[in-house]
């Protein structure tokens, strides 16, 4: 194994763009919701490393296992690590691998097996670092990797890449269950270990329209912490979903008569909010139901089953909107056709 690359090495990290960088000079990818990875063998040695620098594999028995059926015996490459359930790709059955017991991990591991996207070749199979080539010859190397070494049908894939605009454009367009948005390689760099300037990420934020089921005082004061989000389901079902909490401290006192002269158990029919944190007070903590007369358009960046992962940023409020119209088909059913773009379910 060449003696310039090898466990740890610090990956290729992009910067944020809010548009996708106009050819020419640029490679597109799409950007997967998963865990980054490297992957360093060497003959029966095989480790995987996290974009931070921290083994991962023993919560990747399978992945180990996808790695030693490559045909190549040594090699270094760049990758994302995702899991695909059903139809789509889910991170949270991903997260569920980084679990200290061993047993539980191999259970997760033969319950929903994970799949490693290749992008980028670091070393290759005769042992070579090939980190300072441009990338537009490190991809020809790669293609030709996956060719001759990796199984069409397995659990190693290559992710697919474009110098078209357009095929960039409609991937971007379709992200969701997996799929975060497009990544932007600039041709010419070699591979920048550590270093932001030779590619962009381009993330997909989406809307969507939620009843106000409840809400939560702020810690301290007379003042509005949170509204709690909810979305109906086929059968009626008022599901909390996630939180917004973005607005100014005037907007949060403003909004305590308002939202307090609509306080009316249930609030949610469905899935409930959850209890106290460890950040929170008792009165932060208690949530506080309503009647869902109250609409409001939020933006979120993923969703976990059928919750947003991260709090959402408020848009605007939704009086024109019927609370029943809020429903939950806006934020699932999404990833039909991101497994087509790596050959399909394994």
């Amino acid at each position: 194994m060449s003696g310039k690359v090898g466990f740890p090495y610090p990956a290729m990290e992009a910067l944020t763009g809010d548009e996708i960088p106009a050819p020419p000079g640029w490679q597109y990818e799409p950007k997967w919701d998963g865990f980054r990875c490297l992957v360093f063998r060497d003959g029966e040695r095989i480790v995987l490393q996290s974009k931070a620098g921290k083994p991962l594999t023993r919560y990747f028995p399978d992945v180990v296992d996808a790695v030693k059926a490559v045909r190549a015996k040594r090699f270094v490459v760049d990758g994302e690590i995702v899991v695909p359930v059903k139809r789509s790709l889910s991170f949270d059955d991903l997260l569920q691998r980084i679990h200290p017991a061993a047993s539980r991990v191999r259970t997760l591991s033969e319950t929903h097996p994970a799949l490693l996207l290749l992008f980028d070749l670091l070393v290759t199979e005769r042992g070579t670092a090939v980190v300072s080539e441009p990338l537009v010859d490190r991809r020809v190397r790669l293609e030709r990797f996956a060719e001759r070494f990796i199984d069409d049908a397995g659990r190693v894939r290559l992710s697919p890449a474009t110098q078209s605009l357009a095929v960039a454009k409609r991937w971007f367009r379709s992200a969701g269950g997996g799929l975060d948005g497009v990544i932007a390689k600039r041709l010419d760099a070699e591979y920048r270990a550590g270093q932001r300037d030779a590619m962009i990420k381009v993330k997909h934020v989406r809307s969507a329209d939620c009843v106000v089921g409840g809400f939560r005082y702020a810690s301290k004061g007379r003042a509005i912490g949170s509204l709690l989000l909810g979305l109906y389901d086929d059968e009626g079902l008022l599901h909390h979903v996630g939180f917004t909490s973005s607005f100014s401290a005037a907007e949060r006192q403003a909004l305590v008569p308002r939202l307090e002269k609509l306080i009316r158990p249930p609030g949610f029919t469905g899935q409930a909010p959850g209890g106290p944190s460890r950040w929170s007070t008792e009165r932060s903590a208690e949530w506080k139901p309503l009647a869902p007369t109250l609409v409001v358009e939020v933006q979120y960046d993923h969703v976990s089953g059928i919750r947003f992962r991260h709090g959402t940023k408020l848009m605007r409020w939704r009086p024109d909107k019927a609370p029943k119209q809020c429903t939950l088909d806006q934020i699932t059913g999404q990833g039909g056709r991101v497994l087509a773009l790596i050959g399909g379910a394994p």
